[in-house]
């Protein structure tokens, strides 16, 4: 999921998340490389047209290649092609399947859990041909001999993992996995990947070549991923291409300027339920906030965000006829401690420190006054539910100034209010502060921050005042960058950060299950901190390949009270803001994907 530099976080942290898998909006923020405003009016809700803010998609082809995961073309994507499965959070349907916009039925599992059989709903392709298992084996012989092109692979994982994979009939096929993996995390976190691909139209190897079997063969599959690899590429004939007239979803290309305007009208043979309600659908792009702003300022926008400098404006927008919704993510935000710096690391490792640290961030507080209420607190690794959004509800700790002074005291640190706090009682016995802390450390840190967001600014001037009062001392250096000069420390080399900050529009952000195995776990490829616990090793791989679904909430309640990082108040993905006679926008999807063809003027 990703974003672009309004969404720095995100890009460079959750590659493969937020911003990898994400989803945007022209929201994004400057939208670098894009030709300006374009000259739609925005529609006045009788013509069943909506126009809204988005970034021109620059990928059309339903697997995902490096450089080309930004949000708009997953949105841009899952329009035109349906995959095996979409998801919705809030549901009770089995793993949080949306049925009605997947291919794909839920899955059953055999008895010994390793082998999956997924049956494909009764569905055609716009060109009144079925979607048959064909269609997935061709997607299958794509990816799994051009691994090395596909952004969505990681080794190891999806498909490594999978030992055999079987079509049984034209609408039945079956995957068996190398090693038993907890159904939630499989579902949700595996199968999410797989894109199902029109074969009898784009099994071949050029343009003017004829559509074979191609892909069964590894050297002539190559040849089909690069000639498509190379179609989407391709801008200028979206719009007119045969193989991009062929789709699953609800929308098909009206017209599409490359880096401006797009327009999707309603697929006509369109086999599902969730037939697109509105005539047109035209995404503008901006060149900035403020553009995109001064056009919904106007009226001239039926959808569109506020900007965060732009807050103050809500109460104004709703007076407009705009219905503002803040987008809650399925995210996290944190600022993990830096547990190898050879310096500051002992003392992070005293879980009193991090105790007292986090009861000093006062995130309610935070949350409404300097975030306008646009945040909400993070509690732990598992995002809260929906209904608990906002509350300290799952909160280990509390804001508790005077319980993070006790704990000091009771651990052999001489507490200096506003001025400077040192160990005067070393030594790892009781009441002393721990191994490897010496006589007279101060506890103070460096904090690499974010620059450029005004709130994140106030929020590091409200924690490092709290912390004073304690005589923690933050020396905070905020930076545009803060990931890149906050890498996991390496051996021999120069390791001078002592906690970071790159939450300014969240962390992290999950896809259906929020595990904690790239995150959390000792080595875990963006533990950033290089935390290590026995413990919670064995309840990540727990949550990964139990098939209890009480694992994922005993991971979540064991690192909520242990502090890996620390839990940071966490900003909305977008203050959206959409005509109040424009319906089903809300719910917002917490997986950041959008659904047009649920809206309809009232």
């Amino acid at each position: 999921m990703t974003r672009t530099t309004a969404r720095l976080g995100r890009a460079l942290i959750g590659a493969g998340l937020a911003c990898a898998l994400g989803l945007s909006l022209a929201a994004c923020g400057p939208s670098g490389g894009q030709s300006g405003d374009s000259g739609a009016s925005g529609s006045t809700g009788g013509d069943k047209v909506v126009s809204m803010a988005f970034r021109t998609p620059n990928w059309i082809l339903p697997i995902s290649a490096p450089g080309f995961t930004q949000g708009e073309n997953a949105i841009f994507g899952t329009a035109l092609y349906r995959p095996l499965y979409n998801y919705k959070l809030a549901s009770e349907s089995n793993h949080h399947i949306d049925l009605d916009k997947s291919l794909g039925e839920a899955p059953t599992f055999s008895e010994d859990g390793l082998t999956m059989t997924i049956k494909l709903r009764d569905a055609t392709w716009s060109d009144g041909k079925p979607i048959t298992t064909r269609d997935v084996e061709f997607w299958w012989n794509l990816v799994t001999n051009n691994k090395d092109k596909w952004a969505s692979y990681r080794k190891g994982a999806f498909p490594d993992n999978i030992a055999k994979f079987a079509v049984v009939d034209e609408h039945t096929f079956t995957l068996t996995t190398t090693q038993k993996y907890s159904p939630g995390w499989f579902v949700g976190n595996q199968l999410n990947k797989i894109s199902i691909l029109p074969q009898h139209v784009w099994d071949k190897t050029s343009a003017d070549s004829q559509v074979g079997d191609h892909d069964r063969t590894p050297a002539e599959a190559v040849k089909v991923f690069d000639f498509l690899t190379e179609q989407s590429k391709d801008l200028s004939t979206y719009a007119t291409n045969p193989l991009w007239k062929v789709t699953s979803g609800p929308w098909q290309i009206a017209s599409y300027v490359p880096n401006g305007q797009v327009e999707l009208v309603p697929s006509p043979t369109y086999w599902g339920a969730d037939k697109a309600k509105v005539s047109k659908l035209v995404l503008r792009p901006f060149t900035g906030d403020d553009a995109e702003f001064n056009v919904l300022r106007a009226g001239e926008l039926d959808y569109g965000y506020i900007p965060a400098s732009n807050v103050s404006q809500v109460s104004y927008m709703e007076g407009k006829g705009y219905t503002v919704d803040p987008w809650y993510g399925l995210s996290i935000t944190y600022i993990p401690f830096n547990f190898a710096n050879p310096k500051t690391g002992p003392i992070f490792k005293q879980k009193y420190v991090r105790q007292a640290m986090q009861q000093l961030i006062d995130q309610p507080t935070i949350s409404e006054k300097i975030w306008g209420k646009m945040a909400a607190p993070t509690c732990g690794p598992v995002p809260q539910p929906a209904d608990k959004m906002g509350t300290m509800d799952g909160c280990a700790y509390s804001f508790d100034p005077a319980a993070a002074k006790k704990l000091l005291e009771d651990n052999g640190w001489t507490v200096v209010p506003d001025g400077q706090t040192t160990c005067t009682k070393p030594g790892t016995g009781a009441g002393q502060c721990g191994a490897d802390i010496a006589q007279g450390t101060p506890l103070t840190f460096k904090l690499i921050s974010q620059s450029g967001f005004s709130a994140t600014s106030k929020m590091m001037a409200e924690i490092k005042s709290q912390m004073a009062k304690v005589g923690i001392t933050l020396e905070i250096q905020e930076v545009p960058d803060s990931v890149s000069v906050s890498q996991k420390c390496e051996a021999g080399a120069e390791c001078a950060w002592d906690l970071s900050f790159f939450g300014s529009q969240g962390s992290w952000y999950f896809p259906v299950y929020a595990s904690g195995e790239r995150l959390f776990a000792t080595d875990a490829p963006v533990n950033l901190g290089l935390y290590s616990d026995a413990k919670a090793d064995q309840l990540i791989e727990a949550s990964q390949f139990s098939d209890d679904a009480a694992a994922l909430k005993a991971y979540n309640d064991y690192l909520a009270e242990d502090l890996p990082v620390l839990w940071m108040p966490n900003p909305v993905y977008q203050i959206s803001a959409y005509k109040k006679v424009l319906q089903g926008v809300a719910p917002q999807d917490p997986l950041n994907l959008m659904y047009p063809e649920d809206w309809s003027w009232k």
